[in-house]
């Protein structure tokens, strides 16, 4: 069964802007997967953590993986760009967040669907915004209601 997954991308070590393009070229090579849309790229400032600035995304999906196989399949695409977590929020090459699959409503030890934090994150809402202003983030609203929660964060939409 197919089902629309949003993924949210972002970088701020080594050329960012390359790891994020080379991210969509290798989501779209996923096994019954297409990228249906992608947003424009955002430079914000790290979110509890300090380091660099951020560029930022979000992807949409068109895929029949599950929510696990999505996830270990960004998890390798994190590793094949060298991806290390040394501590919570340290500063990465690529993280890629699965922030929604479907209707799916997860809490695993390894997974929580929808994204925990998605609602509190500029970095998510104002690309998801271009790609489904009125989808609806389950127990929280729709994406355009939650953007005025969120507009104390800093955030510069770059190009499209």
């Amino acid at each position: 069964m197919v089902a629309t997954a949003y993924v949210g991308l972002g970088a701020n070590l080594g050329d960012a802007a390359a790891a994020l393009d080379d991210a969509v070229v290798r989501l779209a090579a996923l096994p019954g997967t297409r990228v249906a849309g992608r947003s424009s790229t955002y430079r914000t400032a790290p979110v509890d953590a300090t380091g660099p600035d951020y560029l930022n995304a979000v992807v949409a999906l068109q895929t029949d993986l599950t929510p696990d196989a999505l996830l270990a399949a960004l998890h390798a695409i994190e590793l094949a760009h060298g991806r290390e977590r040394p501590y919570r929020n340290a500063p990465r090459t690529l993280d890629l967040d699965l922030l929604l699959h479907g209707d799916s409503r997860l809490a695993s030890a390894t997974l929580t669907l929808p994204h925990p934090r998605l609602h509190q994150r500029a970095f998510v809402l104002a690309p998801l915004a271009e790609l489904a202003p009125d989808l609806d983030v389950p127990g929280h609203g729709a994406v355009r209601e939650l953007l005025p929660h969120v507009a104390d964060q800093r955030i510069e939409r770059l190009a499209r």
